[in-house]
């Protein structure tokens, strides 16, 4: 007796819903049926884990998501697009992988939509995938998501990529990407950028509305919300801190040239021609349902 009361002494609450959760990706494997290739080297435990998360925790929900971007994957093939490819729409550094972590030790992307250079949907939605996934490839150990940066600075109506091309990109990151988003930081938008927003937010499910963080430098909230989430030390002045921003292209394609081996390696992809462009209908396919949302708070 007193050994069974010692050891539902040492039970906790969270034990069972963990079991129950472990229970769940046991379950959504099972649904899955036997995977091969690639697809098999995608869904591992972690990985049902993150499409359960997004779906509430309901196996069918997440069978249809997960299935959905196995079927998206074998077609776009983001595994195997090379920086080659892509280093045109990196010319100006408007997306690019930080050289330094937040504070968890999640991977950094600074977006400066004000150094678009160019008007390709595919091309914009290809290069963000590629740095995504490279991305994902630097998480360090234990960690699963990135944080992004968006700097506003020179961003202007003309420049900004088009309101189908940001609803293209939502659906790819929300529906293929799932729970890789901690957090996304938009620092100091114009004022003009609330016409653009009401127009994308709608896009948004809950759970990505929710991680959308609008920062002003003149707001203490703000400034203290960053210092919470980054160094201040390692933050570039473009978002507050104390280093400098400085995109180096080629810099930057020789460190994208050589993760593009460890890619490869990974995958165990066979360096090869480059991937055909993906029509957009093969890249969007299906409109998520809008949620109301608020709207930005005030600068």
């Amino acid at each position: 007796m007193m050994f069974l009361w010692r050891r539902q002494a040492q039970d906790h609450p969270g034990d069972d819903d963990a079991r129950q959760k472990d229970a769940k990706v046991k379950e959504l494997r099972d649904e899955l049926g036997p995977l091969s290739g690639r697809s098999l080297q995608y869904c591992t435990d972690p990985c049902l884990r993150r499409y359960l998360v997004a779906r509430n925790w309901n196996v069918d929900k997440a069978k249809k998501m997960l299935q959905d971007t196995l079927d998206w994957r074998s077609t776009f093939k983001p595994e195997e697009i090379r920086w080659h490819e892509v280093a045109h729409e990196g010319e100006t550094g408007k997306v690019s992988r930080a050289d330094f972590f937040d504070r968890q030790g999640r991977t950094v992307l600074i977006m400066r939509p004000g150094k678009q250079n160019t008007t390709s949907a595919e091309g914009n939605i290809r290069h963000l995938v590629y740095l995504i996934e490279n991305g994902i490839l630097n998480l360090r150990e234990g960690q699963e998501q990135m944080s992004w940066l968006i700097d506003f600075a020179g961003w202007t109506l003309r420049t900004h990529i088009p309101v189908r091309t940001a609803r293209d990109i939502i659906y790819v990151l929300q529906n293929h990407y799932p729970e890789r988003l901690a957090v996304v930081f938009l620092y100091n938008p114009p004022q003009f950028f609330e016409a653009f927003w009401k127009a994308i937010k709608y896009f948004l499910d809950q759970k990505t509305f929710e991680k959308v963080k609008f920062v002003y430098p003149n707001k203490k909230e703000s400034v203290e919300l960053m210092s919470t989430f980054f160094d201040i030390d390692n933050l570039p002045s473009e978002f507050g801190g104390k280093a400098s921003l400085q995109y180096d292209h080629e810099e930057f394609s020789k460190m994208m040239v050589e993760d593009d081996v460890k890619m490869a390696k990974f995958w165990a992809v066979d360096e090869k021609k480059p991937t055909a462009i993906i029509p957009r209908k093969e890249i969007f396919e299906a409109q998520p349902q809008p949620v109301p949302v608020a709207s930005p708070p005030a600068s």
